[in-house]
């Protein structure tokens, strides 16, 4: 080192201790940028609508979202790309397919975790059980206890993701199946309150694992203004704390871009949901300095 370069660095260093100031205060801070992808109630539509469809012409299709997700993760390698259920049934696709081409084409875009929704049992759990060999991501269900049927094994209540050094935990959670899928199909599947078993989830991911980010990949459904006790999303995070986001389903809702709620102890949820079929591609980036949020945009984009 030259000597005026060591005299000039050797007098700053001096006068940042005089002013009581460690030099660790001014250590350079790195921001670092995640990006989460995010379907939902995509229900088998693998073709695009026809351009003379009356709603959604020349809209959605595999093809065109795997090109969109190739394309975003060329920009940011940084990518989770999350399901929120109901997969299956919609189309002659799963009528003659079962489920199989769905998870082959999902594993094909890298899916890394799904939840599970209650179309997926219209096959019933053998009929989803049957499929798991085609499924190279993970399902996540935290409030489904499946240990006396077939699925035993196969699902997760949670998966911690690391990306470029962001751990990322994300749990899942399933809506109540009584009543709304025939008991022969979902069989010994049991059905947890989803908010105390949100709040076990935080505490192992947010508390002792210390996850960055904590996201929910739900199919409670968004909001039923006409059942405002029934557990929705935005309940959910109405009555949790340490959850980022909420990644939800089943209510087909399409937003435009998250809705920010406050959770228990008055800090922001964000809370986001795509329509169905595959039209929309839910893009939200959170980035984050030494690993704590600073800022995050999100938004729906039409495939």
């Amino acid at each position: 080192m030259k000597r005026r370069d060591f005299i000039e660095k050797t007098a700053a260093s001096t006068a940042l201790l005089s002013l009581g100031l460690p030099l660790t205060s001014f250590s350079s801070i790195e921001t670092r940028h995640l990006t989460i992808l995010h379907t939902n109630d995509v229900h088998s539509y693998i073709d695009p609508f026809p351009a003379d469809h009356p709603r959604n012409p020349n809209m959605g299709g595999v093809v065109r979202r795997a090109a969109l997700i190739e394309s975003i993760r060329k920009g940011n390698p940084n990518v989770l790309l999350l399901d929120a259920g109901d997969i299956f049934q919609g189309t002659p696709y799963f009528n003659y397919y079962g489920g199989e081409l769905e998870f082959k084409l999902m594993s094909m875009m890298q899916y890394d975790a799904s939840t599970i929704g209650n179309h997926d049992f219209d096959n019933g759990v053998e009929g989803l059980y049957a499929q798991m060999p085609h499924a190279k991501f993970e399902f996540l269900s935290a409030n489904y206890d499946f240990k006396n049927t077939v699925m035993d094994g196969f699902v997760k209540p949670y998966k911690i993701f690391n990306k470029n050094g962001i751990k990322v935990g994300v749990f899942g959670l399933g809506i109540e199946l009584d009543g709304l899928v025939d008991k022969g199909m979902y069989k010994e599947t049991v059905y947890n309150n989803p908010v105390e078993t949100a709040q076990d989830m935080v505490r192992i991911l947010k508390k002792e694992q210390q996850c960055d980010v904590v996201i929910c990949l739900s199919h409670l459904g968004y909001q039923y203004k006409d059942e405002p006790n029934k557990i929705c999303d935005m309940k959910l995070a109405e009555l949790t704390q340490d959850i980022d986001l909420i990644i939800g389903g089943h209510t087909h809702t399409f937003l435009d871009k998250p809705t920010v709620a406050k959770n228990l102890v008055g800090k922001d949820v964000l809370v986001n949901q795509v329509g169905c079929y595959g039209i929309n591609l839910g893009r939200i980036d959170f980035y984050l300095d030494n690993n704590k949020q600073n800022a995050y945009k999100g938004t729906s984009i039409i495939v």
